[in-house]
């Protein structure tokens, strides 16, 4: 690694830090005079000190400024304190043999930390989550931000674990534990930006960003440097050697100006770790570009059209992006189905009719993580509003069914397994000059909202972060769970083994809402689901039939309402409900 603080031996670490706008820098050891760094080519300095684990130090970059190492593993008192140097071999594993579980059997569970209690709630939880039938946990970023609570996509420390959370050694341990009972880890990774509070990078190294080209959180990072893709790539490396993920999922790469990064650090990644470990890699990308999947660099993408075909389907809201799934909703759900992405090419009306996407056709279906809820589509709502509570409850156990038991890998969202009503607020701790112009930031972009509600959540009292924990519901959650059960251990005999190689014969609508979808699994058997969203049943035979629907022949697996799959061999799919059979391979044509 080239950043940081990296141990020599017991009692010696050698201090690396980039800084190419400074010409003197001086290395502040708690208990030590301040040692002058040794300034080497392009920005680099160096020192080595005489000093172990737990030692906290600083890095005096002006006479009025001493900052945290921005590689800094651990800190002591926030991202304005200091760094803390750790030992990597500090923590004996229990499970060091782990290897890791294929791709095709993740079911993720995408949780924030700070709601589970920190990194030892999380592994308090596990014992629960693996009787759900949960296989991947992903959380949501821990990296240090400033303050006790964020969401984790406003870090300014990428290297170092948030201390409220708990110390390094406590995520090995939680991430030990899973492995313990054959569950994968994965951390979401931020690398399009940094938090707007406690990042002093531009103090010593502006080089970090391009002056030309912003984001929406301000410009971009300059990945057109080695020394600013090393960092990044360090990272990821970072989190899957030291603390043994099993995967991760990069944040808003659309967001990032040289995607060919992407790739690059893909590859180092595997040539570094494979054959010796499965490692999954995730996007995040608005720009739905299937080459990252298709070269074998990335596992595959959060699958954002799926969710919006889905969310459009449950709550007939068609404002903002969801105006671009609007249109014959139930075609776009099917191509979902058939191919990944609604918008391969196409103009969208988000993008002022710009094409958006690149053709997915031809990808496994396994390269798609869909979902219902996540963090950004509860949480970016100005009220933070679940599907219980937007949705109807017949309509949602319907969804639910369609997405755990199609071939697309699920992701479900903390709360979403015991229907918990809980809202998912945004919410941070910034100093209040920052706080305010978020207050009013948020209030202007939901300004119609705000005017019918009143005054909006506040993201910085601990109250907004406090009615963000899910609760389970106390009529709903413990049947809700149990539907979970029941799918994921359908999902687990029936459908994870045999993705290898499966793919799509056909999905069509058949109704304003509805959908047939059929594919040819791994094993030569053909998975069939029939889904209806709406409230009205959807008929295909005898006058006014709305289409003509092929017969889901074979073994019922499932269906979310009692007699469905006999109503729908009759030539009737009734309203809010799904239908899953699997036919053998023998009675293949």
């Amino acid at each position: 690694m080239n950043f940081g603080a990296l141990p020599i031996d017991a009692d010696n670490t050698r201090f690396r830090f980039w800084a190419p706008a400074l010409q003197s820098v001086a290395l502040e050891v708690e208990g030590h005079e301040p040692i002058p760094m040794r300034r080497l080519d392009d920005g680099w300095f160096e020192a080595e000190a005489r000093c172990g684990a737990d030692a906290a130090y600083r890095l005096r970059v002006r006479d009025d400024l001493a900052v945290v190492d921005p590689a800094a593993r651990a800190l002591r008192g926030g991202v304005f304190g200091h760094g803390v140097v750790t030992d990597p071999h500090s923590y004996r594993w229990k499970n060091a043999k782990w290897k890791g579980r294929p791709w095709t059997d993740c079911v993720f569970y995408e949780l924030h930390v700070g709601a589970f209690g920190g990194f030892a709630g999380v592994t308090a939880a596990l014992p629960r989550l693996a009787d759900l039938g949960v296989t991947a946990v992903e959380l949501m970023p821990i990296n240090a931000f400033p303050g006790d609570l964020n969401w984790g996509y406003d870090g300014v420390l990428l290297y170092a674990p948030h201390p409220s959370y708990g110390a390094p050694d406590e995520l090995k341990a939680l991430i030990d534990a899973a492995h313990g009972r054959g569950m994968m880890v994965f951390l979401d990774v931020v690398y399009n930006h940094f938090g707007p509070e406690g990042s002093f990078i531009t103090d010593y190294a502006p080089h970090f960003f391009q002056a030309d080209t912003h984001t929406a959180w301000g410009r971009s990072i300059d990945f057109r440097r080695p020394q600013v893709r090393r960092f990044f790539t360090e990272n990821a490396i970072y989190w899957l050697e030291e603390f043994r993920f099993d995967g991760l999922r990069f944040d808003a790469v659309h967001a990032i100006t040289h995607p060919d990064w992407l790739d690059e650090t893909a590859s180092e990644i595997r040539a570094r770790l494979e054959p010796r470990r499965s490692v999954h890699l995730v996007l995040e990308n608005d720009d739905n570009v299937a080459e990252h999947m298709r070269d074998g660099f990335f596992n595959a993408q959060w699958n954002d059209d799926a969710h919006h075909v889905l969310h459009v389907l449950l709550t007939g809201e068609t404002t903002g992006y969801y105006a671009a799934y609007a249109p014959r909703t139930a075609e776009k759900l099917a191509r979902c189905l058939a191919e990944g992405f609604v918008y391969q090419g196409e103009p969208t009306p988000t993008r002022q009719g710009k094409p958006r996407g690149t053709p997915s056709g031809d990808l496994p279906l396994s390269a798609f993580v869909t979902f219902l809820q996540n963090h950004d589509q509860i949480g970016n709502r100005a009220l933070g509003e679940r599907l219980t509570t937007l949705a109807d409850r017949a309509a949602l156990e319907a969804a639910i069914a369609l997405q755990l038991l199609c071939p697309q890998i699920p992701l479900i969202f903390m709360g979403e397994e015991d229907a918990s009503q809980n809202r998912f607020l945004f919410f941070a701790q910034h100093d209040e000059g920052l706080a305010q112009s978020i207050r009013e930031g948020r209030r202007r972009e939901f300004e119609s909202i705000a005017n019918a509600v009143g005054d909006l959540p506040d993201p910085n009292e601990r109250a907004t972060f406090e009615r963000s924990v899910p609760r389970p519901d106390p009529e709903l959650g413990a049947g809700r769970f149990a539907l979970y059960q029941r799918l994921l251990a359908m999902r687990r005999e029936y459908i994870s083994p045999t993705l290898e190689g499966a793919r799509a014969l056909e999905a069509r609508a058949i109704g304003p809402a509805a959908v047939v979808a059929r594919w040819r699994l791994g094993d030569g058997k053909t998975l069939g689901i029939a889904v209806n969203l709406g409230a009205e049943a959807v008929s295909w035979s005898g006058p006014g039939s709305a289409a003509e629907a092929p017969p889901l022949e074979g073994k019922l697996l499932f269906e979310s309402v009692e007699g469905a799959c006999s109503r729908f061999r009759r030539g009737e799919l009734p309203g809010f409900s799904t239908v899953v059979v699997l036919r053998g391979a023998e009675l293949n044509g």
